[in-house]
């Protein structure tokens, strides 16, 4: 039984069931932890961070965006270098490595990578107001960058404003249903 345990909180494999908040929580209690850290540090609520992970990697450790192709046959490189539970790009990662004093961090580590969109929604509310309760502006920010959302790049995107509501509906889903059994 404590094998077991051990093997659960190592485990890399997305939730079994990724639309109830508790259940992944009873699954992968090191995730919970890991947010509560985050919400002390960064206070940011763990329904809006797990809401934007879902949308973003589906909480697969090693996410990568799609291969463009030369010709549209031969495979050449990927459409960014967004990697990992939080879809993070390379200079956006550094950036958070180099103020965070975190160069062992790795964006395929739960705890790591809740961390990173715990200090990008905080430097969201800092750069351009956007308060850390505000799921459809925090994830704007995130899709777009802080220069993107200053700039409302993001306006002209109709695809990207209904996937910013649906992030922003799994992310009161989740509320709900943490609020339900955060006590246990």
């Amino acid at each position: 039984m404590a094998l077991a345990a051990l093997v659960g909180c190592a485990s890399t494999a997305p939730p079994s069931s990724p639309g109830n908040l508790c259940e992944i929580f009873a699954e992968k209690p090191s995730w919970h932890k890991a947010l509560l850290e985050v919400q002390e540090k960064w206070r940011v609520p763990p329904q809006i961070i797990m809401a934007m992970m879902y949308q973003e990697s589906s909480f697969r450790h090693d996410a990568r965006p799609p291969k463009n192709y030369l010709l549209g046959i031969i495979p050449w490189g990927r459409v960014s270098s967004a990697y990992g539970y939080p879809q993070a790009k390379d200079e956006v990662w550094s950036d958070y490595l180099k103020q965070n004093d975190r160069f062992m961090a790795s964006r395929s580590d739960f705890s790591d990578a809740v961390d990173f969109m715990g200090w990008y929604m905080d430097k969201s509310q800092k750069i351009n107001g956007v308060s850390k309760w505000d799921t459809y502006a925090q994830y704007l920010n995130y899709h777009e960058g802080w220069g993107g959302y200053s700039r409302q790049s993001h306006q002209s995107k109709t695809w990207l404003l209904n996937v910013a509501q649906k992030v922003k509906n799994r992310a009161d889903t989740y509320g709900r249903q943490y609020m339900a059994c955060k006590p246990s």
